[in-house]
């Protein structure tokens, strides 16, 4: 009998086999050849493994071009590689890494031939990113040093590396990988055995909730992704994310997912099924949420579903003046930018003196913005004097749009829409900036609600590019052309979406931050490894707890909160951890503490 690999440590894994040799094989060999390993790329398929050999050498050969490398270290990588498509030539291997179909059936019949073939001593890795590696591990005759290693794609540009352990591995094979990962140049992240790890597990929810979403035609497919990039800064869409990872891809995860927790928010959207039966599975496919040039094509082309060129085609309400209420950081920023877009603006508040200290902060602003070399001072002073400070809503009798930008409290917003009626003219449009109360509340506290919109902008108003427009079911569609003529003529792109919780954004930007506090919650995972899985492996630019910080612990329980009523799904209620830390005053930066600690400002 074979001794188990042993808990001394393993010597540094020189030779490398990687099975399967589709997108993510090619690119973790391409990896391992450039960092000096000497690799075996093996795939069933002669015609996979020239396609890959090709991939090698093209992409070695741009590297040239670009001055990355030179000539010689390119023949040198290229020389470190050989290919075959007979699993016995990964038999003097110190690791093997997996990256075959996303299926149990031919995940573990690899891992059965190669126990045969490989020393004992020898890591086995599999690269799933949606299947149990304990229930792979357990298939072996050396569980023990089965373990999970699951890079992102394209995986010579992810810094991201899951290190996946079941509580069978052996501690001496975590640490070989987690050297080689490093060795590599990879950030690895040591996680436990659960379906989607953290980047896959937070990513996949949120990008399931916008599949749900799409298909109760809430938004269109070009404005849910608009709204996730400009909103969020994100790097792509979630539909057009879900096409590059592949529709059926996408269903696999999350059926593993939702096998596991029973949470109604990892149960595939029906329309993943559609797609993936219909076989438009996304860019592989040349067609999924959008339509491709061809199959493998990055390129979208227009099909019938694409919006027509215009958009909009009745005419708004003319506007020639704006009156912001308000005098936080938002209404002084919206000002802002109203006024840039060649705007007369009211900003007007509740005494003189908060709206001129509102007009200041803009001047402030303004000011930064000459520094910087954006604007000239000529032009910055021809801002500035198109706004006029009012200690009084009676300054906003001849504004043809009124936003207000008041705190976030239904009752404080509904008494502010009842003043605007009484002292707006007939036909001016009344716009709440609210993120997540019902507009159709403010509307009804008017006696026209028919004239009254949602205008969601971002914070900071003049940086964020993104305005969610939002419609009650007694929005007048002259109303709603005008707000889009608005967005425009101030230079922001306008998302139209129906009056619910969260509209596009904070709907599916909140239930994954909801999730993140749960994987710390139930010590899945750390801050600092969630953070680093979501920034290297998601594109995004904050991870979940920097970002929760930022936003204000309050804040982000007070919309998780109107997302649960509104929605009623468990999977919604606000995670006791947030709770919490809420109840004991950290807030986040505002406070100096929330889940982590901050200077005080």
């Amino acid at each position: 009998m074979v001794a188990p690999l042993s808990d001394t440590p393993l010597s540094p894994l020189r030779t490398i086999a990687v099975i399967g040799l589709g997108t993510m094989g090619t690119g973790i060999t391409e990896v391992l050849a450039q960092a000096g390993r000497e690799v075996i790329g093996v795939d069933i398929s002669e015609e996979r493994t020239a396609r890959s050999l090709a991939a090698l050498e093209a992409s070695t050969a741009r590297a040239v071009q670009h001055g990355r490398c030179t000539d010689q270290e390119r023949t040198a990588v290229l020389a470190r590689v050989r290919f075959s498509t007979d699993l016995r030539a990964a038999a003097d291997a110190d690791l093997v890494i997996e990256v075959a179909p996303e299926s149990y059936e031919i995940k573990q019949q690899i891992f059965r031939e190669l126990d045969g073939i490989v020393r004992p001593e020898t890591v086995l890795a599999t690269g799933t990113n949606a299947l149990s590696v304990t229930r792979l591990a357990a298939d072996s005759a050396h569980p023990e040093r089965v373990l999970g290693l699951h890079f992102f794609n394209p995986a010579p540009a992810m810094k991201l590396v899951e290190v996946v352990s079941s509580v069978l591995t052996a501690p001496a094979a975590v640490t070989a990988v987690t050297n080689l990962a490093l060795d590599l140049g990879k950030e690895p992240v040591a996680v436990g055995d659960r379906p989607g790890f953290v980047a896959d597990g937070l990513l996949f929810g949120y990008l399931n909730q916008a599949a749900a979403m799409y298909e109760a035609r809430y938004a269109s497919r070009e404005d849910i992704d608009a709204a996730m990039r400009l909103g969020c800064g994100l790097p792509m869409g979630p539909l057009a994310l879900l096409d590059l990872v592949g529709v059926d891809t996408a269903r696999t995860v999350l059926e593993a997912m939702y096998a596991e927790s029973q949470d109604r928010l990892h149960a595939p959207a029906p329309i993943l099924k559609q797609l993936s039966e219909a076989g438009l599975t996304g860019r592989k496919s040349g067609r999924g949420f959008y339509t491709y040039e061809a199959p493998g094509s990055a390129t979208v082309v227009p099909d019938a579903l694409t919006p027509l060129s215009g958009g909009i085609t009745s005419p708004g309400r003319p506007v020639r003046s704006v009156g912001v209420a308000g005098s936080g950081t938002m209404a002084s920023g919206i000002a802002e930018v109203f006024a840039k877009g060649g705007y007369d603006v009211v900003l007007a508040a509740r005494s003189e003196e908060k709206a001129q200290a509102a007009k200041a902060r803009i001047g402030k602003s303004l000011a930064r913005s000459v520094d910087k070399g954006r604007l000239t001072a000529e032009a910055a002073a021809q801002i500035l004097d198109r706004i006029t400070a009012a200690g009084t809503y009676d300054a906003f009798a001849d504004v043809d749009l009124a936003v207000e930008a008041v705190a976030e409290d239904l009752a404080v917003k509904q008494q502010l829409f009842a003043t605007l009626d009484k002292v707006c003219k007939p036909g001016a449009v009344l716009a709440t900036t609210t993120s997540s109360l019902p507009v159709v509340a403010c509307a009804r506290a008017t006696s026209r609600p028919q004239d009254v919109i949602g205008m969601h902008f971002f914070n900071p108003a003049p940086a964020m590019k993104l305005v969610e427009v939002v419609r009650t079911v007694l929005t007048a569609e002259d109303v709603h052309a005008t707000a889009r003529e608005v967005c425009g003529r101030i230079k922001k792109h306008a998302v139209d979406c129906a009056d619910r919780a969260g509209f596009i954004v904070n709907a599916l930007l909140f239930p994954y931050l909801n999730n993140a506090i749960k994987m710390v919650q139930e010590h899945y995972a750390s801050l600092d490894d969630i953070d680093a899985a979501m920034r290297l492996g998601g594109g995004y630019p904050m991870g979940p707890f920097e970002l929760l910080d930022v936003v204000g612990l309050d804040v982000s329980l007070a919309i998780e909160k109107v997302l649960h009523r509104e929605f009623r799904d468990p999977g919604l209620a606000p995670a006791p951890l947030l709770e919490h830390l809420v109840a004991a005053g950290c807030l986040g930066r505002k406070t100096g503490r929330g889940f982590r600690e901050h200077a005080r400002r």
